[in-house]
């Protein structure tokens, strides 16, 4: 083959940028000495170097003429292996761009892509000459062009949204409405079928687990598993390849974009979680497949004590360092391609505080929450944090800066608490339900902050919850030790599937009333895609690396199924229908007519006092034209009823969770033991006045 041609290039934008007569590349590899642009056929085989000769503020870069999209490229990169001193770079390893739009091919599992020699006994302090460019992921350079038409972010308010946490591919790999060839695809989340089943549940935004390019680590590789959920990312700028219909590189870029038009031209967000905190590298044992090689110490926290050794926060043996501006960069980078280039509305940040610390601690001032709130990209999006990781006090929900939602932990573990294991009571359940204002109402801040949840990906699906003592994640190959262990107790105490009616009608009403919980909640409601039909993974609560039936959805529709389903769909109406169950600001006292914005109320009809609420078990929240009555004993309470004509709408003692009759009721009304209810006053209730503005966000 030809030598490439070559002209001077620019050091920016970094990446592969194709201007249609060829591509200018731009590295930053802050450990250098020299770099090596490594340029690969169609399959991935025969390399053309061409040496990167110019080099500025650490970035190496360099144009070829008359290459375009689709060409496959990696780097090579020479300088210090020196693991004590915190560097590790080795040219015979071929390294992808950090900044890569797109991805092809997976690692092939061997020694090749480890940079020491696997099985010396200095481990890492050896430097490996095997050459791993056939076993590595390749870079690609991409088309950014793609028309959008007239599709526009919805931009839903924050009380207007719900959220649904979904996984791309198993969403729609066993859904007979989407078509065969789209199953597990991007194209497929967005198919008609995909859709219609998101406008009925009511949701408003759908929040992907991680489609960063990713891989299956070494170990899964060799037990026959995969990395299915995603937390495990190679490139923070490429989706996952293997998400995409069309195989061809860099067609995954298309596709994804694809997806996000049509659910935009449907009216419904996309939310990303984002994994920034970690690499699929590892520990100092782990792969070298491109940070590593780059500038190992400029991209990752290294030990204080002995640099060979990184700091992990996050359990995965490597933690990204957003302290440096190495790290930050890219992060900042891969914020403003996500949202600018591919228009995605908002991220949700796995282990949000590993990126939030300074040189150790938790700083809510840091330069990383500095820089995202300074960043005009990003002024509509949707920020959302898992406010806790694995460091020193590493658990800080409601101790983000304004601008940021959280994952309400505490919502979750109250209402699971309550529910489940009656270890919490009336007066927990009751700040969770008005917005957990204990730990968001601060300055600037408001109650659609806290993101409330019941389940996630991360856990016991909603019917496992309630159908399992302990988990049971065999499959898993780490001998059930895997997984979260702090969920037993809080279920109903029934192991396993039953063919029992009373047990499963138990376990139908607790469904019920934690989903009614999470809908009836001021806050922003998250539900875990399939809670609303029962999936289960038959105990395993921690299916990350089950890509197969286990995790899928099941769409096979059931009576109970339908049953459940269709109470979702009521709860996520009558929640969009009646503002006060959605404010966006707090309860401040009275309204302009000079009642209170809720009142709680005693059975006998007067206002809760101090000290009725640990006497109690049953009390009332009146939320202007709304009463939402809860009754955490076992038995039936005579419930009276405020002035005015009320009529049912939810009842979650009942079959399918609706009243048996929607008719006006008298002066008073049964509440049933373990229940939840919720009443609309007649004339009044079903008001779609949407003045609220967004609060003081």
């Amino acid at each position: 083959m030809t030598k490439p041609r070559t002209r001077l290039g620019r050091p920016y934008p970094l990446g592969a940028t194709w201007d249609g007569s060829g591509v200018n590349f731009a590295l930053h590899a802050g450990a250098a000495d020299q770099v090596t642009l490594c340029l690969f056929d169609a399959d991935g085989g025969h390399e053309r170097r061409v040496p990167l000769e110019r080099h500025r503020h650490h970035v190496w870069y360099g144009y070829v003429v008359g290459i375009g999209a689709g060409q496959l490229y990696g780097y090579r990169v020479h300088g210090r292996y020196d693991p004590a001193s915190g560097q590790r770079c080795n040219p015979h390893k071929l390294l992808l761009d950090p900044y890569a739009r797109a991805v092809h091919g997976a690692p092939k599992w061997g020694p090749a892509l480890y940079s020491y020699v696997l099985g010396e006994e200095a481990e890492d302090l050896s430097c490996s000459l095997e050459d791993s460019a056939v076993a590595a992921p390749k870079g690609v350079v991409v088309d950014d062009g793609f028309d959008w038409g007239a599709s526009a972010p919805p931009r839903t308010p924050w009380h207007r949204t719900v959220i649904y946490e979904v996984h791309v591919k198993g969403f729609t790999m066993q859904h007979p409405g989407v078509p065969e060839e789209l199953r597990g695809t991007y194209l497929g989340l967005a198919s008609p079928a995909a859709i219609a089943h998101f406008k009925r549940l009511g949701v408003t935004a759908i929040e992907l687990l991680p489609v960063h390019a990713f891989v299956d680590d070494h170990r899964l590789h060799d037990l026959g598993l995969a990395n299915y959920w995603g937390y495990n990312t190679l490139a923070f700028l490429a989706p996952e390849a293997r998400y995409a219909s069309d195989r061809t590189p860099g067609a995954a870029v298309r596709e994804f974009k694809q997806m996000v038009r049509t659910l935009h031209e449907a009216g419904l967000e996309v939310i990303l979680d984002v994994v920034y905190n970690h690499t699929c590298e590892g520990n100092h044992l782990g792969p070298t497949l491109s940070f590593k090689g780059l500038d190992h110490a400029g991209y990752y926290r290294l030990s204080a004590e002995d640099r060979r050794y990184g700091v992990d926060y996050t359990g995965t043996g490597n933690t990204l360092d957003t302290a440096r501006a190495t790290a930050l960069r890219l992060v900042m980078d891969s914020l403003r391609y996500w949202a600018g280039e591919m228009h995605v509305d908002g991220f949700r940040f796995d282990l949000a505080v590993a990126l939030g610390r300074g040189r150790e601690a938790f700083d809510a001032h840091s330069g990383f929450f500095g820089a995202v709130a300074q960043e005009p990209v990003l002024l509509d999006a949707k920020l959302i944090a898992e406010p806790w990781d694995l460091g020193p006090e590493g658990y800080r929900v409601g101790g983000f800066p304004p601008g940021w939602a959280e994952w309400n932990g505490a919502y979750r573990d109250t209402a699971r608490a309550f529910w489940c294991a009656r270890e919490a009571t009336l007066a927990d359940l009751a700040e969770r339900l008005t917005g957990s204002a204990g730990l968001f109402r601060q300055p600037g801040r408001a109650p659609t902050d806290s993101v409330n949840l019941v389940t996630v990906h991360d856990g016991f699906t909603l019917h496992d919850l309630v159908s399992y003592n302990v988990k049971h994640n065999e499959a898993n190959g780490e001998d059930n030790r895997d997984g979260e262990s702090h969920n037993r107790g809080w279920n109903c105490g029934f192991e396993g599937e039953t063919a029992d009616e009373l047990v499963n009608a138990q376990r139908e009403r607790l469904k019920r009333n934690l989903l009614a919980t999470l809908f009836l909640s001021q806050g922003t409601p998250l539900l875990l895609a399939g809670d609303e039909l029962g999936r289960t993974q038959r105990g395993n609560n921690n299916g990350y690396c089950q890509d197969n039936e286990l995790s899928w959805l099941d769409w096979t529709m059931t009576p109970q199924r339908e049953r459940l389903l269709a109470f979702v769909e009521r709860l996520a109406a009558l929640r969009h229908a009646l503002p006060a169950l959605r404010r966006a600001d707090w309860f401040n006292g009275s309204r302009p007519d000079g009642t209170p914005e809720i009142v709680w109320r005693h059975p006998d009809g007067s206002e809760m006092q101090a000290e009725q609420w640990a006497e109690t078990p049953c009390v009332g929240a009146l939320l202007a034209h709304v009463l939402l009555l809860v009754n955490a004993g076992d038995e039936p309470v005579t419930f009276v009823l405020p002035e005015g004509e009320w009529a049912p709408r939810i009842d979650t003692c009942t079959r399918d969770g609706f009243p048996a009759d929607e008719a006006a009721l008298g002066d008073d009304v049964i509440v049933n033991g373990r229940s939840v209810q919720l009443l609309t006053q007649r004339g009044a209730d079903l008001d779609d006045d949407d003045t609220q503005d967004e609060g003081p966000q």
